[in-house]
């Protein structure tokens, strides 16, 4: 077999194998989408749920996974940037690093579900908070810390040494080096991984299982004291979100519409997620092009 017949092999199994990856998704989310669009509608999505009647919508659960997400990057990006800033430019080359790298590596490789019991050991039973917001905030930024870490580094890592050493040779301090120039400079990545991880997040659903609670109590929209009960903003209180809600849906669901509002919640989830990632697809590109305009 010459070069050019093996190139030829080469080439067609690799289109071949594209063509199944895109084929599979393209199915998954037609599937998806054909089946949940049609039950959405104004009224689905700003409506309580209901355990017993037919017609509840998702407003609670879609307000839960959004607050949950906002607590979560808001605890998860400055310890994750933290992180891959000490790993990428003051961690010493040693046995010690290398081990705390190896642990984040198996960190970001643990199923969800293992996160969610050691959320439920930590941040239910051993601080006694119970079900709550913040437990399922804590254990999804035990979930996704890892990730930014990672990122971060990365894409420290990936700016020029050449803006870093020009900056030092000005007689500029290392951390304002790292302020005013690495990190402008890996923003763009940094950005997109924190928003890929965002989709995570919105998404997961073991680890919530066992933190944030499979109910939301009656909620007052206009009530906005984060004390209170009955307020959407108390990070104390259980909440079901939309992901956790399906599985409830479909596997404890008492309402005669099963069907419609598990399809429904399923395609309101795929396209907040698929929003996600081409957010961040387009703000990397975006800010990636004023970067090198501006250089």
């Amino acid at each position: 077999m010459n070069s050019k017949t093996a190139d030829r092999i080469a080439t067609g199994v690799f289109i071949a194998i594209a063509i199944i990856i895109i084929s599979i998704l393209v199915g998954l989310f037609s599937y998806i989408l054909v089946n949940g669009l049609k039950h959405i509608s104004l009224d689905f999505l700003t409506t309580p749920s209901s355990n017993v009647r037919a017609g509840g919508g998702i407003r609670d659960q879609l307000f839960n996974s959004f607050y949950i997400l906002f607590i979560t990057m808001l605890i998860a990006l400055p310890l994750g940037i933290g992180g891959g800033i000490y790993m990428a430019e003051y961690a010493k080359p040693g046995k010690i690093t290398d081990i705390v790298r190896s642990c984040i590596e198996v960190l970001a490789s643990l199923p969800s579900i293992v996160i969610g019991m050691f959320g439920l050991l930590m941040f239910v039973n051993l601080t006694g908070w119970g079900y709550t917001i913040l437990g399922g905030a804590l254990a999804l930024t035990v979930f996704n810390l890892p990730v930014i870490v990672r990122v971060s580094e990365d894409a420290i890592r990936a700016v020029p040494s050449d803006l870093k050493e020009a900056s030092l040779a000005l007689g500029i301090t290392k951390w304002h080096t790292i302020k005013t120039v690495l990190l402008p400079s890996a923003f763009p990545t940094i950005l997109t991984g924190a928003i890929l991880a965002a989709g995570r997040v919105f998404g997961e659903a073991a680890a919530l299982l066992f933190t944030a609670g499979l109910s939301t109590p009656r909620l007052d929209y206009a009530n906005w004291n984060p004390f209170s009960p009955q307020s959407p903003l108390n990070i104390f209180r259980p909440a079901e979100t939309l992901a956790v809600h399906i599985w409830s849906v479909n596997t404890q669901g008492l309402i005669p519409d099963v069907e419609e509002v598990s399809n429904g919640s399923a395609a309101v989830l795929v396209l907040s997620v698929l929003v996600f990632n081409l957010l961040a697809r387009w703000i990397g590109s975006m800010i990636h092009k004023k970067v090198t305009a501006s250089k």
